[in-house]
C-alpha cells in the first residue's frame, strides 16, 4: 500500500480513501490490473472479435521527411497515451509484428516506397516527353513531301507507333 501511495495510485478525499478511483488507477498502471470479479453480460453475442490496434482517427501517417519513430511520437503526443500496461503491451506487440511484416514485404518486393515510384515515373515521363518532342525535327522533311491528308495521317501513325515501341523496347529485361 505504501508503494501505491508513493506512486500516486491511491486517491484520497480528505483523509478517506476513494476505493473506486484508486482501483481505476491501479488497473491502469499495474501489469495484471485488478482481478475482475464479474463480467458485463454479453448475452448470446459474445463473439465481438478483437478490438482494432489503432483507432481510425489515430492512424499513423508518416509525413514527408519524417521517420516512423517521429510519426509515432507525434501521434502519441496528439492523442495521449491513455492505456493500461496490458493494452500498451498488446499495441507494442502488434506494432512490432506489423513492422516485421512490412520489412518482409519490402524485401519480397511486394511494397515499394512512394518516393521511389514517383522518381521512376518522373524518369519515364521525361523519356517519353523527350522522344515525342524529337519527332517533328526528325520527320518534318519526310512529312513535308507528302501530298494528301491520308498519307500524312499514315506517316504520323507509323512514326508514333515506332516511337512507342522504341520506348517499350528500351525497358524490356531491366529489373529495378
Amino acid at each position: 500500500m505504501t508503494k501505491w501511495k508513493d506512486r500516486g495510485w491511491l486517491v484520497f478525499e480528505g483523509k478517506e480513501l476513494n476505493v473506486d478511483a484508486s482501483n481505476l488507477l491501479i488497473a491502469k498502471y499495474r501489469r495484471d490490473g485488478i482481478e475482475v470479479v464479474t463480467q458485463a453480460d454479453l448475452g448470446n453475442n459474445s463473439n465481438t472479435g478483437p478490438a482494432p490496434v489503432t483507432r481510425a482517427s489515430a492512424r499513423v501517417t508518416v509525413k514527408e521527411g519524417e521517420t516512423v519513430e517521429q510519426a509515432t511520437t507525434r501521434i502519441l503526443i496528439a492523442i495521449g497515451a491513455d492505456m493500461n500496461v496490458d493494452e500498451a503491451k498488446r499495441v507494442k506487440e502488434n506494432y512490432l509484428a506489423l513492422r516485421e511484416q512490412l520489412e518482409y514485404d519490402r524485401e519480397a518486393r511486394l511494397v515499394v516506397a512512394v518516393e521511389d515510384v514517383i522518381r521512376a515515373v518522373g524518369v519515364e515521363y521525361a523519356r517519353v516527353r523527350s522522344r515525342l518532342l524529337s519527332i517533328p525535327s526528325e520527320h518534318a522533311p519526310r512529312i513535308h513531301r507528302l501530298k494528301t491528308v491520308l498519307e500524312i495521317q499514315d506517316a504520323l501513325h507509323g512514326i508514333i507507333v515506332e516511337a512507342l515501341e522504341e520506348l517499350t523496347r528500351d525497358r524490356d529485361g531491366i529489373s529495378t
